[in-house]
This record gives C-alpha cells, sequence and structure tokens, in this order.
C-alpha cells in the first residue's frame, strides 16, 4: 500500500508540474500586441518678444535765431599805396551758417566829413541806418540778403584822397570778392553815394561802366571836371551800356540846381533813371528820412537771391 501511495503521489506531482509548464507558456510567448500609435507632438513655440512698432518722425527743423538777429559789421583795412585804405564790411544775418552762399554786394560812399575830427570809415551810413535798414528789409523778405563795404574817405583833403576812386577799382573791390563770398558779376555789384561820396561814385561808375549794375547818386556834389563833360559823357556812352540809375535831392539841398540839369540831360538822351525831388535839405536828417528806399532800389536790382558753389 505504501509503495502505491508513493507511487500515486509521485504522479501526482508530476501531473502539477505538467499542467503549471504547459498552462503557463502562453504568458511567457511573445506578445502580439501592436506597438502604441505615436501621435506627433507639436512643439509649443514661444514667441520672441516682438518690439512695440517705432512710427519714424521727421525732426522739426529747429529755427536758425541768426535768422532773426543783425547782420554783422567787420572793420578792416587794403594794402594801398602809400598807405591801407580801411573799411568796414556789413554781413547779412546767417552769413557764417550759409558757407556755401554767395551775395550780392553793394559800395556805398560817405560824403565830406562835415568836423575837423573824422568819423570813423563808413561810419556815417552805418550812424544813418544803413545796417538797420538792411537788416529790416532781409528779415521781412522784402530782399534777398547782400553785402555793403563802407570804404574810408576821410584824406579827401590831401593827395591820397585824389587816388580814391582808383584804390576803390583796382585794390579794395578785388580785395573784397577775394575774401568775402560775393557774387562777382555786373548785375550783382552795385554803387551809391551821398554828397561827395556820389561825386566819386559817379566818377568812378563812369570810367568803368562795366563794373556796376546800379549807380546811386544821393544830392551828388559832382566834381568840376566831371560836371562841365556830363554832357559830352552821356552822348559818349550807348545808353544800353548804363547801369540802372537812382537820382534824388532836396528841394533845399545846395547841389539841386546842377542834378535837375543831370536829370534833364539823362531823360533828353533817353537814359533810363528813377528820379525823385524830395522836401529836405543837404543833411544826414534828410539822408536818414530815406535810407530805406535807398536800399530797396539796390535790392531790386538784384536778378537772383542768392547763388550757391559759385
Amino acid at each position: 500500500m505504501r509503495g502505491m501511495y508513493n507511487r500515486q503521489a509521485t504522479r501526482f506531482i508530476l501531473l502539477i508540474l505538467l499542467i503549471l509548464l504547459f498552462g503557463g507558456l502562453p504568458a511567457c510567448s511573445p506578445s502580439t500586441r501592436p506597438e502604441p500609435t505615436q501621435i506627433p507632438v507639436t512643439p509649443t513655440v514661444t514667441p520672441l518678444r516682438v518690439p512695440p512698432t517705432i512710427i519714424p518722425q521727421t525732426p522739426t527743423a529747429t529755427p536758425l535765431t541768426c535768422l532773426s538777429q543783425p547782420g554783422e559789421l567787420q572793420n578792416s583795412e587794403v594794402p594801398t599805396e602809400g598807405r591801407p585804405t580801411a573799411f568796414i564790411v556789413y554781413l547779412p544775418p546767417c552769413y557764417e551758417q550759409f558757407p556755401d552762399k554767395y551775395y550780392p554786394i553793394l559800395y556805398l560812399l560817405n560824403g565830406q566829413p562835415f568836423s575837423i575830427d573824422p568819423y570813423p570809415p563808413g561810419e556815417q551810413w552805418i550812424r544813418m541806418g544803413a545796417p538797420a535798414a538792411a537788416d529790416e528789409l532781409v528779415h521781412s523778405g522784402d530782399s534777398a540778403p547782400f553785402i555793403i563795404v563802407f570804404p574810408e574817405d576821410r584824406y579827401w583833403n590831401i593827395q591820397q584822397g585824389t587816388r580814391f576812386g582808383q584804390y576803390l577799382l583796382n585794390d579794395i573791390i578785388p580785395y573784397i570778392d577775394e575774401h568775402y563770398r560775393t557774387l562777382m558779376d555786373r548785375d550783382h555789384r552795385a554803387i551809391g553815394g551821398l554828397s561827395r561820396g556820389g561825386g566819386w561814385a559817379f566818377q568812378i561808375c563812369l570810367d568803368d561802366p562795366g563794373r556796376f549794375g546800379s549807380l546811386g547818386l544821393h544830392s551828388a556834389a559832382i566834381f568840376a571836371d566831371d560836371a562841365a563833360a556830363f554832357e559830352y559823357r552821356v552822348r559818349e556812352l550807348p545808353s544800353d551800356a548804363w547801369p540802372r540809375i537812382y537820382l534824388d535831392v532836396g528841394d533845399n539841398d545846395r547841389e539841386r540846381d546842377f542834378i535837375i540839369q543831370m536829370e534833364e540831360v539823362l531823360t533828353a538822351h533817353g537814359i533810363p533813371h528813377e528820379w525823385h525831388l524830395n522836401t529836405g535839405a543837404h543833411d544826414e536828417a534828410y539822408f536818414s528820412a530815406h535810407m530805406k528806399e535807398y536800399l530797396q532800389w539796390y535790392a531790386e536790382g538784384w536778378q537772383e537771391s542768392v547763388v550757391t558753389d559759385q
């Protein structure tokens, strides 16, 4: 019985082992499940920081303060035979701020000094308001900016004074054109004078009529030789060779009669000119009263306001 039991037990154990062995195979077989589907993930992109939109702005031009400031007065002198000739130059507002601009130029000649102690060169025109009148015309836009030169003529009663005309033509004008930005053509160069300065302006202009586009004779004291030869010189010079002419005198001026005669000769020979017989005498009060009129007339002769890069 014991042997049978042992054999049965052994067989039972073997049966259990076989069941365990073959019943567990499916669990050990390779998995036949499909690989899980991988859903592509779009990476999250963090946007870069966008700067705020900048709208470009046109800078507002800062007005040049010089446009409302007075012009500048400079003192200098020109080497001439014997001794230098001094002058004062008026430079218009903003002259230094626009180095590529060139300007019309006006030469204004003073009268004979009224005292033994001569005025500084050119001071007569300045004292009577020429620079202030020029500033007013430029600031208001009634005139293009222009340069004025006031040469001295303080040696009127000595030999040096008799050579003033040649100094102006041969020394002063070339010096000014070299050292200042001037328009050097005839139409942009004018000359004028009061009293004795008007006599000089008349003589200088007739000696070199191609040099000046405008001639102003303000109560001009024409020199005796020029007065004697005046009508002859008018006939000699063709009417189209004359510059623009401005002629004025006061009705109580000692030069009135000859200036009226000059006007009649110019009219008779068809020489274009502007003529004014005003109320007044031969004094600074008269010239001061008409200063702006004078400068306005000169400025009307400029064909162009400012030229660049001459």
